[in-house]
């Protein structure tokens, strides 16, 4: 635990159990006393790509878990959910409080979380809200790839670009090749214009390695920077994505790797369930050494 402007923080990463993988997150416990200035100025001290705070008891906790309220700032501005600081926040929880379910009130709506004992792991899973799936224009799409420096060519024509949500909007654009995947040196004020534009919080990018395995990467301009290690609220849109373009069957487990060319490896595992459109996302979590 550390204190940044005061407050008492904890550095958690999600979405490995290395403290040197994954996506790291400041989580706050006791956020009741932070306004907004507040929070935001210690997720700029901190640095990560966002941060979490506890503000309060949520909406609906009972029977089906204990409940939170959860905001969640980047070192620029709120956003409405989180993924990684979901899961690190979760996490964090359980190991003082030990496994169970819970159910955190965000501004996307409500979300529970379930965390298990995995051996010596801590497991948290998240149930988004109800997503959705919905075109992108043609100018936006063209916009999008010169910030990038996309060819369209370099398109996998079986995976279309979409806008998909499942608590944030993210552009999902598919690479044909991982080569494609791997060069990302983008214009950053370029596709922060276009993303504040579209009211996008990424843009995923994905190449599939196979049925069920994806690579992503997910620039952050918005959140001011230039790339998001592991994204929960992202795969959580994009498993939605692909179901509602019949790439996947309606009740599949999808793995996706992502941090890797960042030098920080984390997995990502979504599941979809026939019947229940709300999507899935888990993943491990550890705390991060002070020292570090």
């Amino acid at each position: 635990m550390s204190q940044i402007s005061g407050t008492e923080v904890l550095r958690y990463t999600a979405f490995s159990e290395d403290p040197e993988g994954g996506n790291p997150a400041g989580v706050v416990l006791d956020a009741s006393g932070l306004d907004d200035a507040a929070m935001l100025a210690v997720a700029a001290e901190l640095g990560y790509s966002e941060s979490a705070f506890l503000t309060g008891p949520g909406e609906s906790g009972g029977s089906t878990g204990r409940g939170y309220t959860i905001r969640y700032f980047s070192p620029k501005a709120e956003v409405p959910f989180c993924g990684h600081a979901t899961v690190a926040t979760a996490i964090a929880l359980a190991e003082r409080n030990g496994p169970g379910d819970l159910v955190f009130t965000t501004q996307a709506g409500t979300v529970p979380v379930t965390v298990a004992q995995e051996g010596a792991e801590l497991r948290a899973t998240l149930t988004s809200v109800e997503p959705h799936v919905t075109d992108v224009a043609q100018d936006d799409l063209a916009e999008a790839l010169a910030a990038l420096g996309w060819p369209a060519a370099d398109l996998d024509p079986a995976l279309p670009p979409r806008i998909a949500y499942a608590g944030a909007r993210h552009l999902v654009l598919a690479a044909a090749s991982r080569e494609r995947l791997a060069d990302l040196d983008y214009d950053f004020a370029r596709l922060e214009a276009l993303m504040r534009r579209l009211d996008l919080t990424t843009v995923q990018l994905a190449w599939r390695e196979s049925p069920a395995v994806f690579h992503v990467r997910d620039p952050f301009p918005v959140g001011g920077v230039v790339e998001d290690p592991a994204t929960g609220a992202a795969a959580a849109a994009f498993g939605a994505y692909l179901r509602e373009r019949a790439l996947v069957p309606d009740a599949a487990v999808l793995t996706l790797h992502q941090g890797e060319d960042m030098g920080r490896p984390g997995t990502l595992t979504v599941e979809l369930r026939a019947g229940d459109a709300r999507v899935r996302v888990s993943g491990t979590g550890t705390r991060i050494p002070a020292a570090e």
